[in-house]
């Protein structure tokens, strides 16, 4: 299916928050319902491993199960409607210039760089490290700290997993490049946990990390 790829109207001049994130790095921060948050790929071929809780009751976060099953696709694209374990909407992706997002790819973490591909790669720096140290270091943007037992499958942002027709899972190189970028709208205060993947060992970021960009912009005051 040809991915459906719609450009963005908003100004970087005007956002709100204009941060990078550097390659193997985590970023956390609350996105306010009515505000439009961009991940931007600068270099491309970057994966982005992110997580969404809402700000009001962390035990409410991101669902891939139910964004899969409502959207009827595996990808996301624009569109798509990102649901809550509650089964509402958290975000809407209102622009993409990527096209395909992985629903299916998970966290590496050093038990999958062991199991995937070697004994000495477990002590790599992994997502799944990333994702720890934000809930770490970053609690105030939650009602309570959050730990381990709030991971959960996540999305990967320009991330290509391919479904074989056997229902095996490939890691293929991805399909984003410099500036492509993923805007999604937030219909709830959301808290974003992102980990800018730091694999080296298989193609999702081409075996080279690189930083990314994000930016929120505010709701625009005629709405």
């Amino acid at each position: 299916m040809t991915p459906h790829l719609i450009e963005s109207p908003l100004d970087p001049r005007q956002a709100v928050l204009d941060q990078v994130c550097r390659a193997g790095d985590p970023w956390m921060a609350t996105v306010r319902a009515g505000q439009t948050l961009r991940i931007l790929d600068l270099e491309g071929n970057q994966a982005v491993d992110t997580l969404f809780y809402s700000a009001a009751d962390p035990e409410e976060r991101y669902s891939a199960a139910d964004t899969i099953a409502r959207n009827a696709r595996l990808y996301l694209g624009a569109g798509s409607r990102l649901y809550s374990s509650e089964g509402r909407v958290m975000l809407t992706i209102t622009a993409d210039t990527c096209g395909r997002h992985d629903t299916l790819g998970g966290a590496c973490s050093a038990e999958s760089n062991t199991t995937r591909y070697a004994l000495e790669k477990r002590s790599m720096h992994s997502c799944r490290d990333s994702f720890l140290h934000a809930m770490c270091h970053c609690h105030e943007a939650t009602s309570r700290r959050l730990g381990k037992r709030d991971l959960a499958p996540n999305i990967n942002f320009f991330m290509n997993v391919p479904v074989t027709p056997q229902g095996d899972l490939q890691f293929a190189d991805g399909i984003s490049a410099p500036g492509k970028y993923v805007e999604l709208r937030a219909e709830m205060d959301v808290v974003v946990l992102i980990s800018n993947c730091p694999q080296l060992n298989n193609p999702c970021n081409a075996y080279n990390p690189t930083p990314i960009r994000l930016l929120v912009w505010d709701r625009p005051a005629a709405e």
